[in-house]
This record gives structure tokens, sequence and C-alpha cells, in this order.
């Protein structure tokens, strides 16, 4: 029987859906499921194990994937999909919790919806073999938001953390002794620099997006002129 680290040959389209980054995958579309039954009853499940498992494991698919050659644009997107739907479904309930800025919550996930996905379409139709692959011209910011593992990893962490340390506040989650302030309140405000960052990031991302997309456009009509 083939290891599941065996990159089989030839290689089938069954065969994608079973490489181990993508099963890492699935079981973060596992847990994050799971986190929905959980998230308005019982925080310390929710965050201790299964909202938390689903963004922890997101360290791991693509260290695998490099590790064992097998790096798929079906990971690539699965990936980014279940990114953008565990940030989202997070904000959502914070809307619940905090219903005065709803329009924040609003105003959020859209940026962080179309930013991604305009990311992601100008990297597909420009030919480049990653989303995370930035061309030479682009934003400094961006580059090495992309293109530094370490800094990647450690600004989508604490982006996270934000969202989840208001999650918990709600909840008056662990108070510091002597204080009536809670550990989650003096987290969102360690993480509110990173957090607005990160916001940062994906406005520049919608911007350089954008601008991609209006240079292939420039050039098929430019190209069809020349043609005629």
């Amino acid at each position: 029987m083939a290891s599941l680290t065996e990159v089989p040959n030839p290689v089938t389209p069954g065969a994608i859906f079973k490489f181990i980054p993508n099963l890492i995958g699935y079981g973060r579309v596992i847990t994050l499921i799971l986190s929905y039954f959980t998230m308005a009853n019982h925080p310390i499940i929710t965050m201790g194990f299964l909202y938390s498992a689903s963004c922890l494991l997101d360290a791991f698919d693509g260290y695998y994937a490099r590790k064992f050659n097998q790096s798929t644009q079906f990971g690539a997107v699965l990936d980014m999909v279940t990114d953008r739907c565990s940030t989202c479904s997070l904000i959502v309930f914070l809307a619940v919790l905090y219903p005065n800025y709803f329009i924040a919550w609003q105003a959020l996930i859209s940026l962080d919806l179309a930013s991604h996905y305009i990311h992601m379409y100008a990297q597909i139709v420009s030919g480049s073999t990653s989303h995370k692959k930035m061309r030479e011209e682009a934003n400094w910011l961006l580059k090495l938001y992309y293109e530094n593992r370490v800094f990647l990893f450690l600004v989508c962490a604490f982006n996270e953390t934000f969202y989840i340390a208001l999650y918990l506040n709600y909840f008056d989650f662990l108070y510091i002794p002597g204080t009536n302030i809670s550990l989650a309140f003096w987290t969102t405000i360690i993480c509110s620099p990173v957090w607005f960052f990160k916001q940062i990031c994906n406005v520049i991302q919608m911007i350089n997006a954008c601008q991609i997309l209006a240079e292939l456009d420039a050039k098929k009509y430019n190209d069809a002129r020349k043609a005629n």
C-alpha cells in the first residue's frame, strides 16, 4: 500500500483530494463547522478547542505541502476559502454580540472578502503560480506580507487573536487579579495595531489586484488593435 507521503504516478484527481495538506484542510473545515454550534454558549470549548484548532492547523498545511511536494491549486484555494470563512463567521457572531457596531462588522467582512477574491483572481489570470508570489513591481509592504512566511504567520495570528479576544471579552473571560479588566480586553488592545495593519494590507492588496486586472485589460485592447 502506498504511503500518504508518496505522490502516485500517474497522479489522478482522486489522489489530489488525499494529499496530506488537503487532509489537514478538511480538518480545518470540520473543526470550524463544529465551532458554529458551540459559539453562542460555550466560549471555552469554542476557542480552547474547535475554532482555535481550525486556525492552528493553518500553520501545518503549507509546511507539509512543501515537505512532501504536495502543493496543489485545490489546496491553495481550500486554504484561502477556509481562512475567509473562519474569519468572516467569527465577525458575523461579533455582530450579534456587539450590534451597535454592525456597520463596522459589515465593512470588515466586505473588505476581507473583496480584497482576497480580487487578489486571487488577478493572480490566476496573470499566470502566477501562487497567490502568495508577488511580481517585482508590487507594493513592498505586500511583498513583505506574502513572501516572508514568519511575518505572514504573525500578522494573521495577531489578526485572528484580536477577533477571538473580542469574542472572549463579551463573556468576561479571565479577569486580571485585583482589577475589573479582563485579560481578553488587554489582548484586544495589544493585538489592535497588528489588526489595523492587516486591514491596511487588505486595502493595498485590493488596489494592487485591480491594477493588475486593468493592465491585463489594457494589453488585451492594445493587442487587438495591433492585430487589426
